[in-house]
């Protein structure tokens, strides 16, 4: 054997010695990592309960005024915040023993927020609260407040004081009619705010008051509307609930107003303009403050200037210079230049309640227990 010879076989020896190797390495298995556990699944938080709110109304939601517009402020809550809240309310509630059984009954349904909506539940309101730490109490119109009781209101003279002013204009006869409801300080207030709007622009006025010792009974509006139309009144204006007043001056051809809610269609004719109250502003505020645990006790009373007081749907017969003294009224009242209550402001009697410049302030008002001069009859005891 040559050495070329040897060399080749050496040289094959070597190259199968290599392959054996590699074919050796390439059976070897490598051993897999195991695959890494699942993360544990986030477990959702609860969705918090919705807040259970609830309303009590002295008349029927479909009185047309009072009641309607606060059930328009419950609709408003249900738009604002969904089903962050469940809302429901319970009509026809009297300002009696009934009241205070049927807010005790809310609240031992869960409802954390309650409404009590006129002026006759202050009491029953304040038996029931010291019984429910954990629920909130909102009162309409009272004075009276506890650790989770407060009260609302609106500045309803403000519409009223615009609906005189476009009376006074709108009388032929001087003589202009009031149905008020109870003799409080509000409606007190409210009589003579509409006095004095018409007063402004005209001084002869008169205003004639029947009172019906209610807040909602159409058969006793009607009445005294049509007492009130007899005696000479050829626009009527009103501090009840319901839609009677201004029917009755459509059907007799007077001029009326509508009051607390947008009455026109109640009698179209008749309608010289509505005074009304958004109570959604306050509904929606009082349930931010519940959510956020921001709710205190203390009073609130708001008019035009925060969006809960308005003079609205003004019949297109008043001349467009009212109109615009209307619109002047709004404005100050809404930036605060105008004072409905400014000096001097005599009483019924000639003597004289505020001086001259003097403007009167919330607690002054709060207790409006007289006529102003103009307004005939006597204020009830």
């Amino acid at each position: 054997m040559t050495d070329l010879s040897k060399r080749s076989l050496m040289k094959v020896a070597a190259l199968t010695a290599l392959a054996s190797a590699a074919l050796i390495g390439c059976g070897k298995k490598e051993e897999v990592a195991p695959a890494p556990a699942p993360a544990p699944a986030v477990a959702e938080a609860p969705k918090a309960a919705p807040l259970k709110i609830a309303f009590a109304y002295v008349g029927p939601v479909g009185d047309g005024g009072w009641t309607f517009a606060h059930d328009n402020g419950r609709k408003a809550v249900e738009k604002e915040f969904g089903d962050k809240v469940v809302t429901s309310f319970v009509e026809n509630v009297p300002e009696s023993a009934d009241a205070e059984r049927v807010i005790r009954d809310l609240a031992g349904q869960g409802n954390k927020l309650i409404f009590g909506t006129t002026f006759g539940y202050m009491e029953p309101m304040l038996k029931v609260a010291p019984d429910f730490k954990d629920v909130k109490f909102e009162h309409a119109t009272g004075y009276k407040t506890a650790e989770n009781l407060r009260t609302y209101d609106s500045r309803t003279y403000e519409g009223a004081y615009m609906a005189g002013v476009i009376a006074g204009s709108m009388t032929k006869s001087n003589k202009l009619g009031i149905v008020a409801s109870i003799p409080i300080p509000e409606v007190i207030r409210n009589i003579n705010s509409f006095t004095m709007g018409a007063q402004s622009v005209n001084p002869k006025v008169t205003t004639s008051v029947v009172w019906v010792n209610g807040w909602f009974d159409p058969p006793k509006e009607t009445e005294a509307a049509t007492s009130l139309i007899n005696g000479g009144a050829d626009v009527l204006f009103q501090n009840t609930d319901s839609s009677a007043v201004l029917q009755t001056a459509e059907k007799l051809g007077k001029r009326a107003f509508g009051w607390d809610s947008d009455m026109t269609a109640y009698g179209p004719k008749a309608h010289l303009g509505s005074a009304v109250i958004n109570w959604a502003p306050y509904y929606i505020k009082a349930t931010k403050d519940a959510l956020e645990g921001t709710w205190s006790t203390g009073g609130v009373w708001w008019g035009v200037k925060e969006g809960a007081i308005d003079m609205v749907s003004v019949a297109a017969d008043v001349p467009a210079e009212v109109k615009a003294k209307v619109d002047t009224i709004r404005a100050g009242l809404k930036d605060g230049s105008f004072s409905i209550w400014k000096g001097p402001i005599v009483g019924q009697d000639g003597k004289e309640v505020l001086a001259k410049d003097v403007v009167a302030d919330d607690k002054f008002l709060g207790g409006v227990k007289f006529y102003v001069k103009g307004v005939e009859g006597k204020v009830p005891n």
